[in-house]
Formats: structure tokens, C-alpha cells, sequence
């Protein structure tokens, strides 16, 4: 299918614009963890001018709602949730330095737009695996809005997480590409 990558975050435009839909990529370093409710709190800081809970200079963040953890264990189950819930919120945060995004299922075109013009990735993670994805989280704290629960911005050191290329910076879609290779023409 695509090339395999090994990144460490922050990524930098030059990271992400050799990615291509298809790619394969396995993060080591720092993921940020938010859904839709901490998603319409960082746009709004940002409308106000209000410092972020965390730097979004290259950041990555990943759509997941984490089940608590086994004892001695930094995470519980951490599959992506479904990424539509933040689309109208994801160019704001892209424009403002946002690099990578993990989730499950299609953006819209807004967010494609913004991934192009501003250079990001949305990367899919494989959703019912989310029992082997929390096993390359190695450290989770709660960084901002402990009263969401599960929803919480949490900062995760991850190794070797694994993710797809979906949407990439030139505008491709692995989504689409897919279903083009199997259309009747």
C-alpha cells in the first residue's frame, strides 16, 4: 500500500508533507487526547486569546475517550472514537498549528481544506483494537478538564503507536482512493 514511517512528535511541516494517504506511521512521543467537549473549550480559548492546556505548535491529538485503567497499568482500552464529532471544530485548531489528528471514520471538506492549506494529517486509528492500542501508551496524566471524566485532555507518551494515513496534505483521501479501486466504471 503506502511507505512505513517511524515519527517522533511535535511534527514539523516537513514530517508531514512527505506522508501520503496510505502511509503507515508509528508515533513515539506525546499524544494529546481530546473529544468534542474539550475540542469546543480549546476553539473557544483560542477565540478569546487564552492559553491552551498544551502547546499546539506540531501537536497530534487523538479522538479517544479512554476506559479507566487496570491497576499498574497507565490507560485502560484507548480506541479512537468517531472523528466527524469534531469537524467543526478541527480547522480553527489545524490553522492555530495543529499537525495530526487520530481518529475513526470520514472528515468533511472543511477539514481536508485545512489539512492542505495549513499542512496536517488526519490519521485513522483501527477502531475494536482499542485494548491493543492502550498497550502502547506508556504514561497518562489528566493535563486539563478533569470534570469531563473519560473526555479529559490527557497527555499519553506513547511507542510505536500505529495509524493510517487517511487525508494527507495534498488533498488525497485513502477513504476515497478505496472505493475508486472497486467502483464499476
Amino acid at each position: 500500500m503506502g511507505n512505513s514511517y517511524h515519527l517522533t512528535t511535535p511534527l514539523s511541516n516537513d514530517e508531514v508533507e512527505k506522508l501520503k494517504a496510505g502511509d503507515i506511521v508509528y508515533f513515539t512521543g506525546v499524544l494529546y487526547t481530546a473529544r468534542d467537549a474539550a475540542h469546543k473549550r480549546l476553539v473557544e480559548l483560542l477565540e478569546k486569546g487564552e492559553e491552551l492546556p498544551f502547546p499546539l505548535e506540531g501537536a497530534v491529538i487523538y479522538f479517544v475517550g479512554p476506559t479507566p485503567p487496570k491497576p499498574g497499568e497507565p490507560i485502560g482500552s484507548a480506541g479512537p472514537t468517531t472523528s466527524y464529532r469534531m469537524d467543526s471544530y478541527s480547522p480553527t485548531l489545524i490553522k492555530h498549528g495543529l499537525k495530526g489528528m487520530i481518529g475513526k471514520g470520514k472528515r468533511n471538506q472543511a477539514v481536508k481544506d485545512a489539512c492542505v492549506q495549513h499542512k496536517a494529517i488526519y490519521f485513522g486509528a483501527t477502531g475494536g483494537a482499542g485494548a491493543l492500542l492502550g498497550k502502547r501508551v506508556k504514561s497518562s496524566e489528566i493535563i486539563a478538564y478533569p470534570e469531563l471524566g473519560p473526555e479529559a485532555i490527557r497527555k499519553l507518551e506513547v511507542e510505536n503507536f500505529p495509524v493510517t494515513v487517511i487525508n494527507d496534505t495534498y488533498g488525497n483521501d485513502l477513504y476515497q482512493q478505496g472505493r475508486e479501486l472497486y467502483e464499476i466504471k
